[in-house]
């Protein structure tokens, strides 16, 4: 920079990429509210998924990084602390509203037992929640069952994976709650 580099026109300023769409759904929702139910959810599935800001291959080879996020991850990707939290109140958000659409009776649950909910999701995918008998089980009315159903994904690559068991009994645990 020159001493008078103030007087050269300014080049215009690179656009900004487009914001991406406001995540939807009641997790959300409480996420900006504050409330116990959000950060319930941000601290459990967090909590479980732990933060990896360099790309890694998880225990069946898929690229991941930060909290468990797997949707476009190359390797080699790198992500700061406040990317991977944003990256997580997004997901959260995200899944929430897809799970309620194949068991939209979660819409009116307790909160840990959407959170229990939304958590198993996001370690699963909405398509495998969707078609698992978790919600099979909720959506036929049959609350505990659906709980109880949430042991038969502590398997990765067929192989049963400590963490994932703890973690489903942690799980069972909150969907339990105000049965």
């Amino acid at each position: 920079m020159g001493l008078f580099s103030f007087l050269r026109p300014k080049a215009p300023a690179a656009p900004r990429p487009a914001a991406a769409a406001a995540p939807k759904g009641r997790l959300r929702n409480r996420m900006i509210a504050g409330t116990a139910a959000a950060a319930l959810g941000v601290v459990f599935v967090g909590g479980k998924e732990g933060v990896r800001l360099v790309a890694y291959r998880d225990i069946v080879g898929v690229p991941t990084v930060c909290m468990g996020e797997t949707r476009g991850v190359k390797m080699g990707d790198r992500h700061t602390r406040a990317e991977c939290d944003a990256m997580l109140l997004k997901g959260l958000a995200e899944f929430e509203e897809g799970i309620l659409k194949c068991v939209p009776g979660l819409a009116g649950a307790p909160d840990e037992r959407l959170v229990a909910h939304v958590s198993l999701a996001y370690n699963i995918g909405v398509g495998a929640y969707c078609k698992s008998t978790v919600a099979r089980r909720y959506n036929a009315g049959d609350l505990k069952g659906s709980c109880d159903a949430f042991d038969m994904w502590d398997k990765a690559g067929g192989r049963r994976v400590q963490g994932l068991a703890i973690r489903r009994d942690d799980e069972q645990v909150l969907c339990r709650k105000g049965l």
